[in-house]
């Protein structure tokens, strides 16, 4: 799970949780998303790498670049 990407679809920040949908088993499916560095806001649709996962389906990210 750790280095793969996914799109934002619900916005992630600090204290809320946020959704991703990453691509798994030639589908998507929604995780839970934190972000990794603390105090970090990431928009709706943009891309990001997930950096840790936490089962069953918490995942923490990072924006891509």
């Amino acid at each position: 799970m750790i280095g793969k990407t996914g799109r934002v679809s619900g916005r992630i920040g600090p204290g809320r949780v946020g959704e991703v949908m990453i691509s798994i088993r030639g589908g998507s499916e929604a995780f839970y998303a934190h972000p990794h560095s603390h105090g970090e806001t990431i928009e709706i649709g943009s891309l990001v790498v997930v950096t840790d996962f936490q089962p069953p389906r918490t995942v923490y990210v990072d924006r891509l670049s």
